[in-house]
Formats: structure tokens, C-alpha cells, sequence
């Protein structure tokens, strides 16, 4: 077993640490046999009845019970035949930045629970669990003993001196790059990327590499199926460059999934990288040695675009492009999370006309743009900070037709190409929270209400609620989307422009010969087509026989009678 895991080892070990690869290489070697002979299970891949909940663990709160057992609850009782995975934002010991500033990789939250909760939740759903890997909490011990100086974390982070030149570094935020702080040694400034509560660790030193391959093994023993790499462009260093997507970033993440596919086979790694699409999706590598799955950040702000227009074209040109690299990668898509809707993603897609639509609409909907510097004084906007609800409603319109709209985005979202995920905010169809946006001085906060299960399932109940209406027609379309194996996540996919108030796309699946066409209109008009496609409309058990008539905000899933089809020209 050895050999072959040594001579796939070592050129990884060779390019990040060249002077020591002998002694990286057994340490790595003796920290994967202890993890295998804890006996972790083998996991399968992923299919169409795949869909993620993302949720910190106390988005839905009741008194006298810890947050995660809540949300075990609250999914068993309402979720329990839709929703088969959850993604827990980071739910460990922080300081900052709503959990993404991490005190203790190790340790459950005691305020949400512990690992018994995590476990119970294990039992019944694929978790997922943050590996906020870039940076650790200021007040974390590690930093603490590396302030001190204590030996086992020197260089554990990185010293830097103030007065070199930083201007080509990616910053995502509009705050310093260096913090200065009080050691051992006297004054010294520390990189942190993304605030001064978020300390950048040094990969440079292997010991901070096998320390995080060592909380990455911990996460797969805790029950994780999968697991979420925050940030993880940033992670290497290299001064005169942009310290993204280095060839070295690319190396480390090679060695973390090879760790994980000996330690727990199967285990899925998504690498989280709000950056232009040609960027993100370099994280699959070669389509077996990176992330299986990566986020699909131009998404959200493309369907957006397209409702607010009407228009399905440029979200057709962009979705036409796409193809899986492997059988084993697949794309990790979403609308909402618990972050705001990037603008990075859609550079090269939209223009800067299309790009003011959509911010203007942001703050009409009493939304926020954040934005970032660029390294040469000027700043451009990073993300939309707004529920997800809100930024498909339009002033002066009946809350329904928002409604419909919302329903008709997660329509598009579960006919995509990959694995869907529904942020738990959009799923209840929850409404801008300004006062804990204002409260905080935290334009994120918008997004990241917490919320009384008492109220949410009174609202759930009462069948003319905004909550009960955005859920049952979630709800309704993934129930469906489950029954259907041409939503596979490898299926095959084809863009069709029958109309440009339309989303039309085929999906294909060559194993079961599961065919659908998916339309999604985009428009408040009654629009006719003629597809050319025959079959049932699974939503609402409708004969198509090559004519369609959509009403406004309509979703049309059209399964094809002929289950085993030649492929040929489809």
C-alpha cells in the first residue's frame, strides 16, 4: 500500500516543500494510517435525489434547546422527504465575522451543541461542514502560543515587512492587508486578508499543512460526507504576485484531497472561490485530483439578471458552455447562501450597464453593494448584500408576483447541471433583515436573520403566508426533481432559445435514458411554443404533444415518454 501512495505523495510534497520532503512524507504517511484504522465509511457519489439545505446552525432557534437539535428537528418534521443533505456554516468556537473567524477547528459551538448533535444529524443527512482554512481567529490558540513564542507554532503565520510593495495582492475586502501586533519579539505585522481578526496561516510551513490535513481527517471521522473549503484561492503566499490561484494553492489542494480519498474515499471536497468562472472551476484540476465539486458562483447574479429583464440570453450563452470535467466532478449550484450575490463571477459576462441594473436594483430593494479594492486606488463591487426574495420583487408590484418569481429562479436552479442548494432564508422566503444589517453595521447580516421555529411553522401552516407559499413551491419543485434521472448531476445538458423570455433547457441521461425539457418563463406575458416535444409535464401531470403555453413565471418540466431513446441527435 505504501509505494503506491509514496509515488503519488511525493511530487506533491516536492513542489511545496522541497527541502524536507522525507520527513513531510512519513508524517503525512503515519497521520493517514492513524485516520484509516479508525475504519471511516466509504462514501458513494451523488445522484438527482441530492439536495443541500445551507443553514447556520441556529438560523431557527427554540427556547430551552440547543440551536443544532433544533434544526435537526425542524428538518425531520418538514424536510425529512425533500432535503437529504445540510450544510453547516462554520459551527465552532469564533470571534468574528458570523463563525468565519475560527477560535477552535476542533470543537462544536458550545452555544449551537456539540459533536453529538452533529452526529445525530450525520445519522439521517450528508453534512457538510466549513473548513475555514485560510485564517483562524486572532484569540485561537494558535495564534496566542505563536505570539509568545512558542516553538511548536513558530511560523505558523506569516511576519511581513509594511514597507514592500502589496499592490498586486487580490484583496476581496476594503480594509487592510497588514495588522500590526504586539510579540515576543516586539512590534510585527501579520497578513490578514480579510480582517485583522482573521489571522492568514502560513502554508509555507508544513507543519501548518499537516495541522489543517489533521482537522480535515477530524471532520470526516466527525461524520462529514462533505467538506467545504473556505476561501481556498487564498491560502498560498508568494510576494509580487496576486497569492491567487498560485500553482502552489493548486499543489495543497491536490494533497488534501489525496489525504482524503486514502483517510475516508468518497469524502466530497468544494473549494469556495468567488472569482470569474475560468478561475473557479481550475479548482477541479485535471477532474480527479482537485475539489470534486466547486461553487457556481455566476449563477445567482445571472438569474437575477434575467428576471429583472426578461431576457433568457445571456444566462442561455453562459449555461451552453458548460460540461462536466470528469464523472467524478459536478458543480455545487446555488442562488442564495449566507453571503451576498458576487460580482466577480460575472466579469467578461455582464457589462457595466448590466452590472448598475443589478446594484440599482440592490438598493431600491433596501439592499447593500460591498465592494473591494483594486490595488490601484479604486474599488468595484464585490457582492449584493439582500435576501434573495426581496432582489426578485419589484416596487409597486403585488408581493405575489415576487413570489412567483422566486418559486420560477429555484425552477432554473434545479434543472441546472450539478448539485442544487437552497439557502435556508430563500427556502422560508424570509424578507430583508434591516434592523440586524443596521444593528451590526454588518451589510451580510441582511441574509442571516435568526429565526423562532414557533413562528416559522405557524407561518408554514397558514397556506396564504409568504413563507408557506415560497415553501410548498420550493418544496413541490424538488419533490419532483427527485423522481427524474435526467436531473442527474452528470446528465448531459443542451440549451434551447425558443423564446428569449424563456430558460430552455434538455437534460439527458445516457444510463437510464431519462429525458426532460425544462422551460422557465421569465416574464409576467402568456407566451406559445412550439418545442417539438412530446411528453408529461411532471408539475402539473399536463400531455404536451408539441405545443406549450407558459403563463407568467411558469416552470414546465416535460418528461419524455420514451425512457430508452437513441442519443443520437438529441
Amino acid at each position: 500500500m505504501l509505494n503506491p501512495l509514496l509515488n503519488k505523495l511525493e511530487p506533491l510534497v516536492r513542489q511545496l516543500y522541497p527541502n524536507e520532503v522525507a520527513e513531510v512524507c512519513e508524517e503525512i504517511i503515519t497521520l493517514i494510517i492513524h485516520y484509516q484504522d479508525r475504519h471511516l465509511p466509504t462514501q458513494s457519489w451523488v445522484n438527482q435525489r441530492d439536495v443541500v439545505l445551507i443553514t447556520y446552525g441556529d438560523s431557527i432557534l427554540k427556547q430551552g434547546e440547543k440551536p443544532l437539535r433544533t434544526l435537526y428537528h425542524f428538518m425531520s418534521r418538514h424536510l425529512w422527504d425533500s432535503v437529504n443533505a445540510v450544510h453547516i456554516l462554520p459551527c465552532f468556537p469564533y470571534t468574528s465575522d458570523d463563525g468565519f473567524s475560527v477560535e477552535d477547528y476542533k470543537q462544536v459551538n458550545p452555544e449551537l451543541g456539540d459533536w453529538d448533535d452533529i452526529a445525530v444529524l450525520a445519522s439521517e443527512y450528508d453534512v457538510m461542514l466549513d473548513a475555514v482554512i485560510n485564517h483562524i481567529s486572532r484569540w485561537s490558540y494558535w495564534f496566542r502560543r505563536y505570539l509568545v513564542g512558542d516553538p511548536e507554532y513558530d511560523n505558523f503565520f506569516i511576519s511581513a515587512d509594511p514597507e514592500l510593495d502589496y499592490s498586486k495582492v487580490t484583496r476581496p475586502r476594503a480594509l487592510p492587508l497588514l495588522t500590526e501586533f504586539d510579540s515576543h519579539e516586539g512590534k510585527k505585522w501579520i497578513w490578514t486578508t480579510f480582517s485583522d481578526d482573521q489571522i492568514d496561516l502560513n502554508y509555507s510551513n508544513p507543519k501548518v499543512m499537516l495541522a489543517v490535513l489533521d482537522v480535515l481527517c477530524s471532520y470526516c471521522e466527525q461524520g462529514a460526507r462533505m467538506i467545504r473549503a473556505d476561501a481556498i484561492g487564498f491560502i498560498w503566499k508568494k510576494l509580487g504576485t496576486s497569492c491567487m490561484h498560485l500553482p502552489e494553492t493548486h499543489a495543497a489542494i491536490q494533497l488534501m484531497r489525496l489525504v482524503l480519498d486514502e483517510v475516508a474515499p468518497g469524502t466530497i471536497l468544494v473549494s469556495e472561490t468567488n472569482v470569474p468562472h475560468k478561475d473557479n472551476i481550475s479548482y477541479f484540476g485535471n477532474g480527479y485530483n482537485e475539489a470534486q465539486m466547486v461553487y457556481q458562483f455566476p449563477l445567482p447574479p445571472l438569474v437575477v439578471y434575467s428576471f429583472l429583464t426578461c431576457n433568457a440570453e445571456k444566462l442561455s450563452r453562459w449555461a451552453g458552455n458548460l460540461d462536466m470535467l470528469s464523472p467524478m466532478t459536478s458543480y455545487f449550484n446555488f442562488l442564495a447562501s449566507h453571503d451576498g450575490i458576487g460580482m466577480r463571477p460575472i466579469e467578461g459576462i455582464l457589462t457595466e450597464d448590466d452590472k448598475n441594473l443589478l446594484m440599482e436594483q440592490t438598493y431600491r430593494q433596501g439592499g447593500q453593494v460591498s465592494f473591494k479594492n483594486n490595488g490601484d486606488g479604486t474599488k468595484s463591487p464585490y457582492e449584493l448584500n439582500i435576501c434573495m426574495l426581496d432582489m426578485l420583487s419589484l416596487q409597486g408590484e403585488e408581493p405575489e408576483v415576487g413570489i412567483k418569481r422566486m418559486i420560477a429562479a429555484h425552477g432554473i436552479l434545479l434543472s441546472m447541471m450539478g448539485i442544487p442548494a437552497i439557502y435556508i432564508h430563500s427556502l422560508l422566503g424570509s424578507r430583508n433583515d434591516i434592523e440586524g444589517m443596521t444593528g451590526s453595521g454588518i451589510p451580510r447580516r441582511i441574509n442571516r436573520a435568526k429565526l423562532r421555529l414557533s413562528d416559522i411553522e405557524q407561518q408554514l401552516m397558514q397556506h396564504d403566508s409568504e413563507r408557506s407559499k415560497v415553501f410548498s413551491g420550493i418544496r413541490q419543485l424538488v419533490m419532483a426533481r427527485k423522481r427524474l434521472s435526467a436531473f442527474a448531476p452528470q446528465a448531459e445538458q443542451k440549451i434551447q432559445m425558443y423564446d428569449p423570455r424563456v430558460f430552455s433547457i434538455q437534460r439527458y441521461n445516457a444510463l437510464t435514458g431519462g429525458h426532460v425539457l425544462s422551460l422557465v418563463n421569465l416574464s409576467d406575458d402568456e407566451i406559445d411554443l412550439e418545442p417539438n416535444f412530446q411528453g408529461v409535464d411532471v408539475l402539473t401531470d399536463t400531455t404536451i404533444n408539441h405545443f406549450v403555453k407558459l403563463k407568467p413565471f411558469q416552470v414546465c418540466w416535460i418528461k419524455s415518454p420514451n425512457e430508452i431513446r437513441n442519443k443520437k441527435g438529441w
